[in-house]
């Protein structure tokens, strides 16, 4: 990452994807091949663009893969797979960008570690650009 705002950035799209992956997930266990209303369809899609900027080339969950069709709207579970696998890339590329700096983990930038602290990796061993 080469800003602050980047950062920024990732870390809206975390909460973002963990907040409508959890509110969507109880939507699927109760009814999965029920129909996203377009309301609810809208702000993922939403979301899912803003992903689409954020994680780029090996971190791009799927390639062929922009948003959902608002024309045909997708199940409760279809939308849980999805974002499911946005938020493992989500936290690959975070993981890929922390760094243990004088016993905290903080973000790197510009390829140094910055004054931006961060949680510690989930993903060991991620392979480093």
């Amino acid at each position: 990452m080469k800003t602050k705002e980047e950062v920024e950035n990732l870390e809206k799209l975390i909460g973002q994807l963990q907040g409508l992956h959890s509110e969507i997930s109880q939507l699927a266990k109760k009814s999965p091949n029920d129909g996203l209303n377009l309301f609810k369809l809208k702000l993922v899609n939403k979301v899912l663009e803003s992903g689409n900027g954020i994680l780029t080339g090996r971190y791009r969950p799927f390639d062929d893969f922009n948003q959902f069709e608002q024309d045909a709207l997708p199940t409760n579970s279809d939308v849980t797979m999805i974002l499911t696998q946005y938020m493992e890339q989500a936290e690959r590329f975070r993981s890929d960008n922390v760094q243990n700096h004088d016993y905290e983990w903080r973000y790197v930038v510009n390829g140094a570690p910055s004054n931006i602290q961060a949680r510690a990796p989930t993903r060991v061993g991620a392979e480093k650009k």
